[in-house]
C-alpha cells in the first residue's frame, strides 16, 4: 500500500503576506513531511473586523511570496466562493478530492487561541490534524497581542500539534499602518511582494 499522501493547507487574509506566513509553511513542510501545502487567501471572513483589500490583489501578493516553494499551490476556491468562508467547507472539498489523504491544518498561535469560536470546529478537528505555530507565550503570533499561557486553557478538547517557530513579531496590520504612514517595510515582507504594494499604491490613504 503507498504511502498516504500529506497534505498541509493555510489560510488567510495574506493582506498582505508576509515573512512569517512563509516561514510557517517552510516550517510545516519540514517538520510534518508534508507532500503539498494549499495556501488559501479568504474570501469573505467572517471574522476580519477591517474590510480586505481586493481579492485580486491579495491573490497577486500570495502568489509572489510562495512563488520560490516548490511544494506550495496557491488555491483561490474561497475568493470564488459566495457568502462567508469557512474552514470546515475548505477541508470538505479538499477532502472529497484527496481521498486517502492526510489533511494537517496550519495555524498561527492567534488563530489557535481563538479555534473555540470557529464554525463546526468539532467537525475541522475530525477532518485535520490541527497544527499550530509554537513560539515565545508572551508575544502574539505575528507580535499582534499578548497570547495564553497555554492551548489546553483555550481549547481543551482540541488535540493540536506544534509546529516549532522561531520568534517572527510580524503583523499584517503593522506592515498596512507602516505603508500608509510611509514607512519601510523591506524585511517584513517578500521582496516581490513589497515590489507589488508599492507598484499598486496599496494600503495609502485615499
Amino acid at each position: 500500500m503507498s504511502e498516504a499522501r500529506r497534505i498541509g493547507v493555510f489560510g488567510g487574509a495574506f493582506d498582505p503576506p508576509h515573512l512569517a506566513h512563509v516561514a510557517l509553511v517552510l516550517a510545516a513542510i519540514e517538520q510534518l513531511q508534508l507532500h503539498e501545502v494549499r495556501v488559501l487567501p479568504t474570501g469573505q471572513a467572517w471574522h476580519k473586523a477591517h474590510g480586505l483589500s481586493e481579492a485580486a490583489h491579495r491573490l497577486a501578493m500570495t502568489r509572489l511570496a510562495f512563488e520560490g516553494v516548490a511544494s506550495v499551490q496557491v488555491d483561490d476556491r474561497e475568493i470564488h466562493r459566495r457568502g462567508p468562508t469557512y474552514t470546515v467547507d475548505t477541508l470538505q472539498e479538499l477532502t472529497q478530492e484527496n481521498p486517502n489523504s492526510l489533511l494537517f491544518l496550519l495555524i498561527g498561535d492567534d488563530q489557535r487561541r481563538s479555534l473555540p469560536a470557529w464554525h463546526r470546529i468539532n467537525d475541522i478537528a475530525r477532518m485535520a490534524i490541527i497544527c499550530a505555530a509554537d513560539r515565545d507565550p508572551d508575544v502574539g503570533a505575528w507580535g499582534d497581542a499578548p497570547a495564553a499561557k497555554s492551548s489546553a486553557q483555550t481549547s481543551p478538547t482540541l488535540p493540536i500539534q506544534p509546529l516549532h517557530m522561531p520568534l517572527m513579531p510580524l503583523s499584517a496590520t503593522d506592515i498596512r499602518q507602516r505603508t500608509a504612514s510611509q514607512l519601510p517595510i523591506t524585511g517584513l515582507v517578500p521582496a516581490a511582494v513589497e515590489r507589488y504594494i508599492h507598484e499598486h499604491h496599496l494600503y495609502r490613504p485615499i
